[in-house]
């Protein structure tokens, strides 16, 4: 996607108007139409609402107070510390600079959050964001998304500086501008798919991702030798050349829980790199 997705609305949207499609007979202007058809329905169906159009004030307070414990006793943890201490290395400081650029604010783009409501992982995952975007000047709005949210995660993510998006992106936002990714624990296909719409040096070198380590998913190609598999992981695979990653370390329960496997990467090209002609079906194993 071109640009950011709107954001959500948290007043209950209107009910949809019905609407009829007369379809031409028949012949070349019947496949034109269908086409045209097709491509709307494909960008129709990327509309969200959030689960669960009616909220509960109680409910929202103890979700809110359930946030600021949990932020509080994510920002006194030795994970924390030790985070924080990683991203101030000069070689990793450097590399968010280089992405930075002349820009003075990185957007953050938050997929794949899950139930705030529900999960303790999930809110140690939005604690951390936050926290990220109060220690470092640097860091911009924080946009979020999960097809799962509920108005009423909506409202209390709204409440803490956060903008809820109302297009489910499916990953495919384009880095038009310096862009974090904070994807802890999505699916591998989100990943893919964002790499395959921002597959070009300029797009891959504004983007900082924190997410599943890429090391990871190059092992486990051995292990399963299966085309369906490396396919939905061919972007991902064909990127590790040209990424630097590095590893987040854990120490207790709830920090392994919510960050294992987790990884900082950032996509070094040079500006003769020529990733067109990179050759990802080479990652497909029959």
């Amino acid at each position: 996607m071109d640009a950011s997705a709107k954001i959500l609305n948290t007043e209950k949207p209107s009910p949809t108007e019905d609407w009829t499609i007369v379809m031409p007979r028949r012949g070349k202007k019947t496949r034109s139409f269908n086409k045209i058809l097709i491509a709307e329905q494909q960008r129709e169906e990327k509309l969200w609402t959030p689960i669960g159009l009616e909220t509960d004030p109680e409910r929202e307070s103890k979700l809110m107070q359930k946030m600021q414990i949990c932020i509080q006793k994510l920002e006194n943890s030795e994970f924390f510390r030790s985070f924080l201490h990683q991203m101030q290395y000069p070689d990793m400081l450097a590399k968010f600079l280089k992405v930075l650029g002349p820009e003075t604010k990185m957007l953050m783009v938050i997929y794949g959050i899950g139930s705030i409501e529900s999960f303790e992982p999930p809110r140690l995952q939005l604690s951390l964001a936050i926290l990220m975007k109060r220690k470092f000047d640097w860091i911009g709005e924080i946009e979020v998304f999960d097809p799962i949210i509920s108005l009423m995660e909506s409202k209390v993510l709204t409440s803490l500086g956060c903008s809820v998006l109302s297009i489910n992106e499916q990953g495919r936002r384009q880095a038009l501008k310096p862009t974090l990714f904070f994807m802890p624990h999505c699916e591998a296909e989100l990943y893919n798919n964002l790499l395959q719409v921002n597959w070009g040096v300029d797009k891959l070198n504004r983007i900082v991702l924190f997410g599943n380590s890429f090391e990871a998913y190059e092992h486990h190609m051995s292990m399963f030798k299966n085309s369906v598999f490396v396919n939905s992981r061919k972007h991902i695979l064909a990127v590790r050349r040209f990424t630097k990653e590095f590893i987040v370390d854990t120490f207790s329960d709830d920090s392994f829980r919510a960050f294992h496997s987790s990884s900082w990467h950032f996509f070094g090209l040079d500006s003769e790199t020529d990733l067109q002609t990179l050759d990802v079906k080479h990652f497909i194993i029959a």
